[in-house]
C-alpha cells in the first residue's frame, strides 16, 4: 500500500444563485484551476471520480453531462458516486493505494438554488415510516438541537456563538457565501434560528490526489492522507441517540485521529448544534482550530461541502499553517453518515 496525498485544491465562489450557469459552466473553471496548480493535463490523470446528486439537478444521469467539463478526449478511467465528493475522494484514494493509478482528479458540485432544498432532502429518508411525514432537513436538525438542549449539552446562546465564530472566521475566506457576524434572526424551526442554519447556494470543488514520489513532484508540501474511514448510523431516527455520533467516533478511531493531537479540524456541521455533537465525538478541545474557513455555516453547496472540508484542511498543510489536520464530511439527516480523515504535512508523520 502506497502513501497518497492531496496535492491541489480549488473551489468556486459560493453564491446564493447561479441561474446563468449550468453545472458544466460552473465546474469547468474549477477543473482548470486545480489542474493548473499541478501542471497536469487531463490525459495525465490515472483516474477521475465525481460526486453529485441527480435529485438536485432534476434529471437522471446528470453527472454524465458534467463530464463535458473534463473533456471528451483523450478517453479517461472514470467513476461516479451519488454522494458528497468526500466519498468520491475515498474511492479514488483506494484506487491509488492499490497501485491502479498514480494520480486522480476528484470533483463534486451542486446547485441547490433551482428548487426547494428542504423538500428535496426528504427523499433520503426512510420511505415507509419517516418519508410520508415529510419532515424536512431543518425540522430534523431542530429535533437534534432540542435533544442536546434537553440533555444540558448546550443552549441557544451557545449555538448562536458557534454560528458567529464560524462566519467571523469566514471573513478571510474569499469563496464563502456568508461572512462576518450574522444575527441570530428569527426561528426557522425552534430552537434553530436563521443564524444556526446553513445558507442555500451553488458551488463546486475539486482536488487532485497523487501517490508517493509523484505527489512530492507535484506539490512542495503534500497533505498526506494518513488515515480515512467512513461509517453510518441506523437509518431509523427513532433508534438513534441524537446527542452523540458513534459512527463519527468509530471512523475517527479507525482513521487514527486519537493517536496524536491534531492542530486543525474542518468539520462538516451544517447546523450549529451538529458542531456540538462532532466536537464531543472527536474529542476536540479549545487547543484545536475548528473551521478556520468558516465551515458549512459560511458556505454549504450540497454534494461539495464535505469535499471542501478535506480540501480546506489540505490547503492549510500546503501553506504550512497546519501539520496535522482532521477533516470530516457528513451526509444524511442528523449526521447519519460520517467520513473522517487525518492529513499530515511532510515530516509530521512518525512511523
Amino acid at each position: 500500500m502506497r502513501d497518497v496525498a492531496i496535492v491541489a485544491f480549488a473551489q468556486t465562489d459560493h453564491l446564493r444563485r447561479t441561474d446563468e450557469l449550468s453545472e458544466v459552466e460552473m465546474l469547468m473553471p474549477v477543473l482548470h484551476r486545480v489542474l493548473d496548480r499541478t501542471g497536469l493535463a487531463t490525459g495525465d490523470l490515472g483516474f477521475i471520480c465525481s460526486g453529485s446528486s441527480d435529485y438536485l439537478a432534476g434529471r437522471a444521469f446528470s453527472f454524465t453531462m458534467a463530464l463535458d467539463g473534463v473533456g471528451a478526449c483523450p478517453p479517461v478511467s472514470e467513476s461516479h458516486v451519488e454522494m458528497d465528493g468526500a466519498w468520491a475522494l475515498y474511492e479514488a484514494w483506494v484506487k491509488l493505494r492499490s497501485g491502479r493509478a498514480d494520480t486522480a482528479l476528484v470533483y463534486s458540485y451542486g446547485k441547490s438554488s433551482p428548487g426547494s432544498l428542504r423538500d428535496v432532502l426528504t427523499r433520503q429518508l426512510d420511505p415507509y415510516y419517516v418519508g410520508p411525514l415529510w419532515p424536512d432537513s431543518v425540522a430534523l436538525a431542530a429535533l437534534q438541537a432540542q435533544a442536546l438542549i434537553d440533555a444540558g449539552d448546550t443552549d441557544e446562546a451557545a449555538l448562536a456563538a458557534i454560528g458567529a465564530r464560524n462566519r467571523t472566521a469566514a471573513t478571510d475566506n474569499p469563496h464563502a457565501q456568508l461572512t462576518g457576524p450574522v444575527p441570530a434572526g428569527d426561528y426557522v424551526v425552534r430552537p434553530l434560528r436563521t443564524g444556526d442554519c446553513p445558507p442555500v447556494g451553488d458551488g463546486a470543488a475539486a482536488v487532485i490526489l497523487a501517490a508517493g514520489d509523484t505527489a512530492r513532484a507535484l506539490c512542495p508540501r503534500p497533505a498526506w492522507i494518513r488515515g480515512i474511514d467512513h461509517r453510518i448510523e441506523a437509518h431509523g431516527l427513532g433508534v438513534r441517540e441524537l446527542t452523540g455520533s458513534p459512527s463519527t467516533r468509530l471512523a475517527a478511531e479507525r482513521a487514527g485521529v486519537f493517536e496524536r493531537p491534531v492542530d486543525t479540524a474542518e468539520l462538516h456541521a451544517p447546523f450549529t448544534s451538529q458542531e456540538i455533537v462532532l466536537r464531543k465525538a472527536l474529542r476536540l478541545d479549545d487547543t484545536v482550530t475548528v473551521n478556520p474557513s468558516g465551515g458549512a455555516l459560511a458556505a454549504n453547496p450540497v454534494m461539495a461541502a464535505g469535499l471542501i472540508r478535506l480540501g480546506e484542511a489540505a490547503a492549510r498543510i500546503h501553506r504550512g499553517e497546519s501539520d496535522r489536520a482532521l477533516a470530516h464530511a457528513t451526509s444524511g439527516p442528523c449526521l447519519q453518515q460520517n467520513l473522517v480523515a487525518v492529513l499530515e504535512g511532510e515530516g509530521a508523520h512518525v512511523r
